[in-house]
């Protein structure tokens, strides 16, 4: 039996009082597509940092095609035949994509283009070597960063959450590559936590739960709800039933929004129109960077219209256009931003003191002052009713893991009982256990009467949640679509601007 590619024995990590990763043991073959599986907290990212040379271990063994190795930064992983795309891509946006490569693989710049564009035809990655990146789309920015790690020639391919940023017509392009990549002897560790994804394309896949191993399987051998039970070690909760009702009032209204941002690498936006009244969730389906942060931070009320415009934004039947996000959240109002740490906590700060930024008007502050007792039991509320794995309330925000972090924000907003509540991308990075819970209580606000907005990159949890879908593209909305009388398919044309009607 052929030794495998890459060998973990007994790798251990830890940062202060949290055990990262215990004890692990891990074999990844040559020409597999191997998943790594976990919740939030499990351990994934650390391991991947090992591996890559980003973090060492505290103890444990690596070895590569046989050999002992201690990568001691990425560079000298990738000199191994190591390469990793991260979820959050590392490109500089004013730099053509050749200028970006350049930075990391060596040689002259007609030779680069030339390999580029090779790769490119071997592989389905097509892209402009001459184009800037801030001109491309979020699956052409992918592609870069996938050639950018084949061009050191790896033997080993780390994905984390390839496929989050991309609409259903790019990740079957992308499986395409990552099959080539594979008959052609490249191994992939794939992070992913699209479970019917992990079954179609991984033959491995190995399981984490609290930073340990708890087992090897076949993916292709167990259904979607076994591999969730096996990750989160329990059943999965069933969906919450919609409860039919007529839409009320509506709560918020966007007419005709026009809007140009002053930085030329943000997008405009362009007679953007939506309504959304009690009890429904529309949902805002669409490509990452096609004016989703720029019309979340309008409705939030972190950017303000001028006051000529003020009644493009309209909630509670009234204008907001001019007004900043507190005066917003007064009139009941709430929301989670895409960006966790900045603008959804303070990394720096106790969970506790992150309750105060929205919650001190639930008697977290009284007569000028911090009321310590009622903010430590709101916020255990929100770690007890929220699944926060964290040793407690005092624990800082940045500590946690992003799953964690998002379910203590999302948890705190909700917490608020608002009666419009918008949400941005609810469960990015969050596991397939506690995805479920935050989206069975956005089903619960809508059921109560809540008018909820949702902004997510993911159209089969658009398709779970919503009464109504609208799809943004380069800055202009869709038409509503009603979920019940729509296909999949139908909102990916309208993401890649394949329908008329996405003017």
């Amino acid at each position: 039996m052929p030794a495998p590619l890459l060998s973990l024995r007994g790798l251990s990590k830890s940062y202060v009082t949290v055990r990262a990763n215990r004890d692990i043991d891990l074999d990844v073959a040559e020409g597999s597509i191997h998943a790594i599986l976990g919740e939030n907290g499990a351990g994934k990212s650390t391991l991947m940092k090992l591996i890559y040379g980003v973090e060492s271990p505290d103890a444990g063994e690596m070895r590569w095609q046989g050999n002992p190795v201690a990568p001691s930064s990425p560079n000298e992983a990738r000199s191994q035949g190591i390469g990793m795309v991260f979820q959050h891509f590392s490109l500089f946006e004013t730099l053509t994509v050749v200028e970006n490569i350049s930075l990391i693989v060596p040689g002259k710049k007609r030779a680069l283009v030339a390999r580029i564009r090779q790769l490119g035809q071997d592989y389905g990655l097509e892209v402009d070597p001459l184009a800037h990146v801030h001109a491309l789309s979020v699956g052409e920015r992918q592609r870069v960063e996938i050639i950018r790690c084949l061009m050191t020639d790896p033997k080993l391919l780390i994905l984390d959450e390839p496929t989050s940023v991309l609409p259903p017509q790019s990740v079957r392009t992308l499986f395409e590559t990552l099959l080539k990549l594979r008959d052609r002897g490249v191994s992939i560790l794939f992070i992913s936590h699209k479970l019917e994804e992990i079954r179609s394309i991984c033959d491995h896949a190995t399981i984490l739960r609290d930073g340990a191993v708890t087992g090897h399987v076949d993916p292709r051998e167990h259904d979607a709800h076994d591999l969730a039970q096996m990750m989160i070690g329990r059943d999965m909760p069933a969906p919450r039933p919609f409860v039919p009702r007529e839409p009320g009032p509506v709560l918020l209204e966007l007419a005709g929004l026009d809007y140009q941002p002053d930085d030329p690498f943000q997008m405009s936006l362009k007679a953007v129109s939506l309504k959304l009244h009690t009890g429904e969730i529309l949902g805002i389906a669409g490509v990452s960077g096609n004016g989703q942060g720029e019309l979340a931070r309008l409705i939030s009320g972190e950017t303000r219209r001028h006051a000529e415009a003020r009644d493009e934004v309209m909630m509670f039947g009234q204008p907001v256009g001019d007004l900043g996000a507190a005066a917003r959240r007064r009139l009941g109002f709430a929301f989670v931003p895409e960006e966790r740490l900045g603008r959804g906590a303070i990394p720096e700060m106790s969970l506790s003191d992150n309750s105060l930024l929205t919650a001190h008007g639930l008697g977290l502050v009284r007569h000028g002052l911090i009321d310590r007792g009622a903010e430590d039991a709101f916020t255990r509320r929100c770690i007890a009713d929220y699944d926060v794995r964290t040793p407690g309330p005092q624990a800082e925000a940045g500590a946690l893991s992003g799953g964690n972090l998002q379910k203590f924000i999302v948890g705190r907003e909700m917490e608020l009982a608002p009666k419009l509540f918008f949400v941005s991308q609810p469960t990015w990075g969050v596991d397939i256990g506690a995805a479920t819970e935050i989206r069975r209580r956005l089903v619960d606000m809508r059921n109560a009467g809540a008018a909820v907005l949702v902004i997510s990159e993911e159209i089969e949890e658009l398709f779970d949640i919503c009464d109504r879908i609208q799809v943004i593209r380069e800055g202009r909305l869709s038409p509503s679509l009603t979920v019940s009388e729509t296909r999949v398919e139908e909102v990916g044309r309208y993401m890649i601007g394949a329908e008329e009607g996405a003017a």
